[in-house]
């Protein structure tokens, strides 16, 4: 998948110096909310691809194509922190809220949040270092209605 990616930007004339590794956590938490009901619909997945680019303003086909690394990401991890960690590496507390206003619009969008999908944010805030005041902050922003 990589080679795709490096591929695309070099028809471009770009030439990424490493993997989106922050692009790929990003969208793998995005994921891991989206399944943590065992029920994936295509409201999550459409929510995962404009959060994708809302975040990261990555755009078609690129955006496809992280999307895909991601779920083998997701596949290949043994927790949340393998993400978490990389995000907070590289990310800003700003950046970090925003990736959280993306989390609950993910489990927002089927209509249904499950108590596994708030489980899975309440844990991923943790491991953001975000407070629970952002969390609920996020959570009433986002909230359908």
């Amino acid at each position: 998948m990589w080679k795709q990616i490096q591929v695309f930007f070099a028809e471009l004339g770009v030439t990424p110096v490493a993997k989106p590794r922050l692009e790929i956590a990003a969208i793998a938490l995005l994921i891991e909310v989206a399944r943590a009901d065992n029920h994936h619909t295509r409201e999550e997945r459409q929510a995962i691809a404009q959060a994708a680019t809302e975040v990261f303003g990555v755009q078609e086909p690129v955006r496809t194509m992280l999307i895909e690394e991601a779920a083998r990401a997701v596949e290949e991890s043994i927790s949340l922190f393998d993400f978490t960690r990389v995000l907070n590496e590289g990310l800003d507390r700003d950046a970090k809220y925003r990736l959280l206003e993306c989390l609950w619009q993910v489990a927002y969008a089927d209509g249904n949040l499950d108590t596994y999908e708030e489980y899975y944010l309440r844990k991923i805030g943790e491991l953001l270092h975000l407070s629970h005041r952002d969390l609920i902050r996020a959570k009433l922003a986002m909230a359908p209605g």
